[in-house]
């Protein structure tokens, strides 16, 4: 049918119907408010998937491939050169990580940038890919409670600590505003809880309650309950400069204490 104006006009049973749709569309935006680029949804096709209508699986056809998580977690701590990549991921081979870095691409989950005045190029995250930060922090949680000594021949690096403390902070724990500092071989980032919020960032606390200087292994060990930080401490593993309740609220603000 048409107006005055000669536009088609919707019959009233369809406008509610259209109007059901887009309420139902703007649920399902509301709750995905990172909804997955319909050109994200043909790229996964083009590879083995699972080819199973499930939410689950439509994410391990993503990011379910060998490496690709660690290289989310490698970006996660912050944007990365190739190199850099390729250097924090020994085994992964340099072919290898080209293809899962563009598969990412493609998929709208990382991109590049140039780095200002250079012509180098650093990978980061987009939208959708810090999207996968608590999923992350999730199973690294859960990755630390099946941890056991480590195997010869596996390594462990600083620049993972930071995602590791952001993993391991319960929030329920966050005491009065103050900073901690935590030297992790040659790496040095902070946490600072303000206003009940707790927040991860590299470099040093500009003015820290309580600062940590240990090695990425002890470090490790400590966040997976192997090693106990007081035995850490008398056997110079860890070194802890700070009042002892400043050292009582960050242990239980990380987990190791009730």
């Amino acid at each position: 049918m048409t107006g005055r104006s000669g536009q088609a006009r919707t019959p009233h049973g369809a406008e509610r119907a259209n109007d059901s749709g887009a309420d139902a569309a703007t649920s399902r935006m509301k709750y995905d408010s990172q909804a997955i680029p319909r050109e994200v949804i043909v790229v996964k096709h083009l590879r083995r998937n699972y080819s199973q209508y499930c939410g689950l699986a439509a994410a391990l056809d993503l990011i379910g491939e060998r490496w690709t998580l660690l290289i989310i977690r490698e970006l996660l701590t912050g944007p990365c050169r190739y190199n850099i990549l390729l250097a924090n991921l020994p085994g992964i081979g340099t072919n290898l990580l080209a293809d899962r870095l563009k598969f990412l691409s493609q998929a709208g989950i990382i991109r590049q940038r140039s780095q200002e005045g250079s012509k180098l190029r650093t990978y980061e995250l987009t939208e959708q890919g810090e999207g996968l930060r608590e999923s992350v922090l999730a199973l690294a949680r859960w990755g630390l409670g099946t941890l056991d000594e480590p195997a010869p021949g596996e390594i462990v690096r600083p620049r993972w600590a930071a995602l590791a403390i952001e993993a391991m902070v319960a929030l329920g724990q966050a005491g009065p505003d103050e900073q901690y500092e935590f030297r992790i071989d040659d790496e040095v980032f902070h946490v600072a809880v303000h206003g009940g919020q707790v927040s991860v960032g590299h470099g040093k606390a500009s003015e820290p309650s309580l600062t940590l200087t240990t090695d990425s292994l002890t470090f490790v060990k400590i966040g997976a309950g192997l090693l106990n930080p007081l035995e850490a401490t008398l056997t110079n593993r860890l070194a802890m400069d700070g009042d002892e309740g400043a050292i009582i609220r960050c242990s239980r603000l990380l987990g190791l204490v009730r």
